[in-house]
């Protein structure tokens, strides 16, 4: 283990007194001693606990700290029980020796630290809870009584004091021991995970966020969903799991390296019994979409969807609406991998797509069971079924709540907003790891399509879903995603307006406002967006933009004056709103 590691264990009460440049160094073993000169008793690696005890007077400090470095010890905690306050003269000869000079507070035992260290650097215990590993991966590979990733993680916290997490490739927890990660800290650590990935280093990767510093093992998924004799690592980058644990494995025995790669292995069963129970609900899903695809009839369609509705929602007493989502990812070829089309993108499209759609609120290995995913050629599809709500009884006391509710909001419509996914928020917390494993060469684009309430409406939404998908590849970014509610808008033209077209319209009608706002720190740009987003109304937009009326007269007024257009006329307004949204 390295010395930060000791200074970030609050329960172990130290505090850094110098030294700060060589936390890194790596501890072998703890000694306690007050003897003037412990060199025969040092091998080099400790760290030094001392009660001050041999010291008497100032001069007693340098040749102390001189055996000390010169015995290549560690570092050196000086206990505060005895004067209170570390002697001035310890800290200046720790320092001119480069020693890390810990305080211990007097309520912290010696015999506290000295479990700790030895639990973290002891071979002896990582082969004892090895023995308990190969017993759990016998009850674990003949059946559920192992009871899943969850033991095997409470084992390393029990047993070697590790904190540990199983993270989907988005950084949602799939299991762990003791508190949860905090999600935006699961997607860091994924994204640190996939990026060092995709250059090709082999695990664990390193990984400090917040000041604490992680190991990430990954999980191969070698059962019956992997993808055989992968040729290139974006084949599996952005479907397998990892190991995330809470320590600094850059130092670790082999022993203890060797048993962690044997948990990912016990993980990576659990991972191969999960993919075995999606294999229904795939297969649901294609005979639908294959179905749908060849036209066949609603009645036909409609009782497949009979079926499928009890194992996506049991306990469903009436027929769902659904809706459908299209996910692609795209690869481009680079010199030190096969050509984009070498790749075999839908499986791995398949299992992205089945993860996204979880709820990243909701933890598990399990918690994707009503969902439904099949792909075809290089697109997966997913089948998503949305529980019908029950409505309230006339006169019933919910009618109550949702008056309340009702009054409390500004925009009715709100509360009329279509139930079901929508596509930004599904991108929202997977956005920033899939980009870190998409790297320069790699594009996600997905599409949703409305929710329809029955079998005549599954084609219509599943094209639905494909156009929407188009619209978001026709945009910037690795990780897109696009609605059903963006074909009937301007929104679905502006991505396929050529790049020197869009360019030429926003330089004619904008850069004669840049220009003067450059040269007179004017807001005329400012002043344009405020005025045609409160719908031309000269009071709104006064009042928005913290002006008198005369003043924003004469602002439009010089917009009109610069661009020879008329913001009084639909069309000038509506050449002025487009070219904002393209510029």
């Amino acid at each position: 283990m390295r010395l930060r590691a000791l200074l970030e264990t609050d329960a172990l009460g130290l505090r850094l007194l110098g030294g700060e440049d060589e936390l890194d160094r790596t501890v072998r073993g703890v000694m306690t001693t007050d003897l003037r000169d412990p060199s025969r008793y040092l091998s080099g690696g400790e760290l030094v606990l001392t009660g001050l005890a041999w010291r008497r007077d100032a001069a007693d400090s340098e040749p102390f700290v001189r055996i000390l470095a010169g015995a290549g010890v560690a570092g050196l905690a000086a206990g505060e029980a005895e004067l209170r306050d570390i002697p001035a003269d310890l800290v200046e000869a720790c320092r001119h020796h480069r020693l890390p000079l810990f305080a211990v507070n007097e309520t912290v035992a010696f015999a506290t630290i000295t479990e700790h260290v030895v639990r973290q650097v002891s071979g002896e215990r990582a082969g004892d809870l090895a023995a308990v590993v190969d017993r759990h991966r016998r009850l674990m590979t003949s059946g559920p009584a192992g009871g899943g990733p969850e033991v095997v993680l409470d084992l390393l916290t029990s047993d070697l004091d590790l904190r540990a997490w199983v993270l989907s490739p988005t950084g949602r927890q799939i299991a762990g021991a003791g508190a949860p990660l905090p999600g935006p800290l699961g997607a860091a650590l994924a994204g640190h995970h996939l990026a060092a990935t995709r250059t090709g280093r082999r695990g664990p990767h390193r990984a400090a966020v917040a000041g604490t510093t992680y190991s990430l093992f990954p999980i191969r998924n070698t059962g019956r969903g992997a993808v055989p004799a992968a040729r290139d690592v974006r084949e599996s980058v952005l479907s397998d799991w990892l190991l995330a644990v809470e320590a600094d494995a850059s130092d670790w025995p082999a022993a203890r390296l060797d048993l962690l790669q044997g948990v990912t292995q016990l993980i990576a069963v659990e991972r191969d019994r999960r993919d075995a129970a999606r294999t229904v609900r795939r297969r649901l899903a294609q005979e639908v979409l294959e179905l749908v695809q060849a036209g066949a009839a609603p009645a036909e369609i409609a009782a497949r969807l009979r079926v499928a509705a009890p194992v996506l929602l049991p306990g469903l007493g009436v027929a769902p609406q659904w809706q459908v989502v299209v996910a692609r990812v795209d690869w481009g070829a680079t010199d030190q991998t096969a050509a984009a089309g070498d790749i075999a993108s839908g499986p791995v499209a398949q299992a992205l797509l089945e993860e996204i759609l979880v709820d990243p609120a909701v933890s598990g290995p399990d918690s994707a069971d009503r969902i439904a995913v099949a792909h075809t050629g290089e697109e997966a599809i997913a089948l998503v079924p949305l529980p019908t709500a029950t409505p309230a009884a006339p006169g019933s006391d919910e009618d109550a709540p949702d008056e309340a509710a009702r009054a409390d909001v500004e925009d009715a419509d709100a509360l009329d907003e279509e139930p079901g996914l929508h596509a930004d928020a599904l991108l929202a917390s997977v956005r920033e790891p899939l980009s870190a494993g998409l790297a320069d060469d790699g594009r996600l684009t997905l599409g949703v399509s409305a929710a329809v309430h029955s079998a005549e409406g599954l084609r219509g939404a599943l094209e639905e879903a494909r156009h929407a998908r188009r619209v978001a590849a026709a945009r910037p970014g690795r990780v897109c995603a696009a609605g059903h509610h963006e074909l009937a808008s301007h929104v679905l033209l502006l991505p396929f307006v050529p790049d020197d077209v869009r360019r030429a319209f926003t330089a004619r009608l904008l850069d004669p406002l840049r220009d003067y706002d450059r040269r007179h720190r004017a807001e005329l740009i400012e002043t344009l967006e405020a005025f045609l987003d409160c719908d031309g109304s000269w009071t709104r937009c006064a009042a928005r933009l913290h002006l008198h009326v005369n003043t924003l007269r004469y602002r439009v007024g010089r917009i009109e004056q610069l661009t020879g257009r008329d913001l009084s006329r639909l069309e000038d307004k509506l050449d002025f709103f487009l070219a904002l949204r393209m510029s």
